[in-house]
């Protein structure tokens, strides 16, 4: 597994460094928001210890726009230690939280727990697969044969709904609730239909087939299986 470290302090990453790469990890240190965020877009990581404090940026920051491209398991480290620091820490798309001190022991048994959770997750880097059609967890990349979709978030997560629940009839207040409604917020029925129509021109050899999403009139959409 590939640790990408954002951390200013030099001493506590290569401490972090020499213990994770006796576990068998490869590590990338990096010390500021601007480097990491460089880092993380032009070679995603499998996991990432993130510093709250950076001295170009607010590490909260950082972590909420790595949640915009990225689900790699996320680790803040931070000198606060009060309950709502952590909960600012979750609620900014952090996996887990560890205050500053902490043991290098207690540090690696956090990291193995969420590298579990990660390769249980994922269990390989192509995460789903179905046919042609495939999906990379960690990047959040689709492909078509070994070529790449260029699909928005809202198809990306259509998509991995749909390759999750293959041959599976799911209603369309299923898929509203999944791909839009996390905050409560109402998405009006049409909306889902432009997006498969988007995904669907983006999928499908033929613009006028329904090679992959079959519409069930009256419920939902269908993900046939089809192509193995």
């Amino acid at each position: 597994m590939r640790i990408l470290i954002i951390e200013d302090d030099g001493g506590l990453s290569r401490g972090i460094t020499f213990t994770m790469e006796r576990e068998g990890y490869k590590v990338e240190c990096c010390s500021g928001y601007k480097q990491g965020l460089a880092k993380v877009q032009k070679t995603p990581p499998e996991l990432i210890l993130l510093d709250w404090n950076l001295p170009d940026g607010d590490g909260l920051d950082l972590c909420k726009k790595i949640r915009e491209f990225s689900h790699v398991p996320i680790l803040m480290i931070t000198a606060r230690d009060m309950e709502m620091d952590e909960v600012m820490c979750l609620e900014c798309g952090a996996d887990d939280y560890i205050a500053k001190p902490f043991s290098l022991a207690v540090l690696k048994a956090r990291v193995s727990a969420l590298s579990r959770r990660y390769v249980l997750k994922t269990g390989s880097k192509r995460l789903l697969v179905s046919g042609d059609i495939s999906i990379d967890g960690a990047e959040m990349k689709a492909y078509k044969g070994d070529r790449a979709l260029d699909l928005s978030l809202t198809e990306f997560r259509l998509l991995k709904y749909f390759l999750e629940n293959k041959n599976q009839v799911l209603l369309k207040e299923q898929i509203l609730e999944y791909v839009w409604d996390m905050g409560g917020t109402f998405v009006e029925e049409n909306t889902l239909t432009v997006n498969i129509g988007r995904l669907r021109r983006k999928l499908e050899t033929n613009s006028s087939s329904t090679e992959y999403i079959k519409t069930i009139h009256g419920m939902g959409y269908l993900w046939e299986e089809c192509h193995d």
